[in-house]
């Protein structure tokens, strides 16, 4: 039998006191490291969010100022292209963009060199040009879609010639609907036309005039590219990928010869009413290819890469978020594509039969 002293239970009271200040020390101990490690952590989630926060800021702040200047600055101060050379250049002259280029270049002081497939359209437009605006105009007849065969006939009869600008206008697409590759009519002559004309075209004009632009240390070119190009377009395969070529081809180049005085500018437009697009209504998501080409030249000095116009900068940052890649290239999409494009290829027919007198 244990007898429980006063003594004992002193004893035990005491050692008992002592654990739980151990125990109450070791606890607030772990609470304090816990703390710690947890204040560690919230600093660096904290410094990561700064960071970030203050990126996009500076990200969003640019894009507000770079657009501000493109596209409402340039409209008020242009660049006088007059200071790049006595000529312009201008392929694919004689309808759509590339006429109203033509246009608005001798609008604004320069002589006009007319590319085209149409020798009777190249002089009407020449004789027009001479007559509204009092400049001198010279008429090149190539089909672009030739290959490379021509180029050394358009080298001749740009020889002597103060070229200043060059705009590649010229492009083509390899049917008048959406259509899957396969699909292609004629595709082992259509393809390759195409890309004689929307690729071929591009590299070699440049490869012409580049060289008399270097040696005045000045020179502008302007290569139309498509909103085509900012994403993959199934049902647009061969155009969509041309496109990205100018578009990649163009910043190469510009970031190879800027510093030489050559300006490389990429113009990515959305939906112009032209020939191309079966003169599609004017409309404020539609631009006519006069006012296109005029504020898409006032940008020229202000940036190397544009849509050209306010319009279509806003409905390239809208699509970008609500139709990224990823669901465009969904087969889903693909098949709702498809089926669009039967549902409208009747009325683009007709659209197409309209304007086949008209096409460049």
């Amino acid at each position: 039998m244990h007898i429980i002293t006063p003594v004992y239970v002193c004893g035990v009271f005491s050692n008992s006191t002592a654990y739980q200040k151990k125990l109450n020390a070791s606890l607030q101990g772990s609470k304090m490291g816990d703390t710690a490690e947890l204040s560690w952590y919230s600093l660096v989630l904290y410094i990561i969010g700064s960071i970030t926060v203050v990126y996009y800021l500076l990200r969003w702040s640019w894009q507000c100022w770079h657009g501000f200047k493109v596209f409402v600055l340039s409209q008020i101060w242009q660049t006088d292209l007059r200071t790049y050379g006595q000529w312009a250049v201008v392929t694919g002259a004689t309808s759509g963009i590339g006429r109203a280029y033509a246009e608005e270049l001798a609008k604004r002081g320069l002589d006009i060199v007319l590319i085209s497939r149409s020798e009777d359209k190249l002089r009407s437009v020449a004789k027009e040009i001479e007559s509204r605006y009092k400049r001198q105009t010279h008429v090149i007849q190539t089909d672009f879609t030739e290959g490379h065969s021509i180029y050394s006939a358009i080298a001749k009869q740009l020889e002597g010639l103060e070229i200043g600008i060059l705009v590649n206008n010229v492009g083509m697409n390899y049917i008048g609907v959406l259509a899957n590759f396969l699909d292609v009519p004629d595709p082992d002559q259509r393809i390759t036309q195409v890309i004689n004309c929307n690729t071929l075209s591009v590299t070699q004009m440049s490869r012409l005039v580049l060289p008399g632009m270097l040696e005045r240390e000045k020179g502008l070119i302007i290569n139309i590219s498509s909103e085509a190009a900012s994403q993959p377009q199934p049902m647009l395969s061969v155009y969509s990928a041309t496109k990205i070529f100018v578009t990649y081809f163009s910043r190469c180049l510009h970031a190879e010869y800027s510093s030489k005085g050559i300006t490389v500018q990429c113009v990515v437009p959305f939906v112009v009413s032209t020939n191309m697009t079966h003169n599609v209504p004017v409309n404020p998501m539609v631009k006519s290819a006069a006012s296109f080409a005029r504020e898409a030249l006032n940008t020229v000095g202000y940036t190397s890469y544009t849509s050209g116009c306010l319009t279509h900068a806003l409905q390239h940052f809208a699509l970008s978020i609500f139709f990224p890649g990823w669901l465009r290239l969904s087969s889903f999409c693909v098949q709702r594509m498809a089926t669009f494009a039967q549902s409208i290829e009747p009325h683009l027919k007709e659209r197409m039969a309209e304007t086949k007198n008209k096409q460049d």
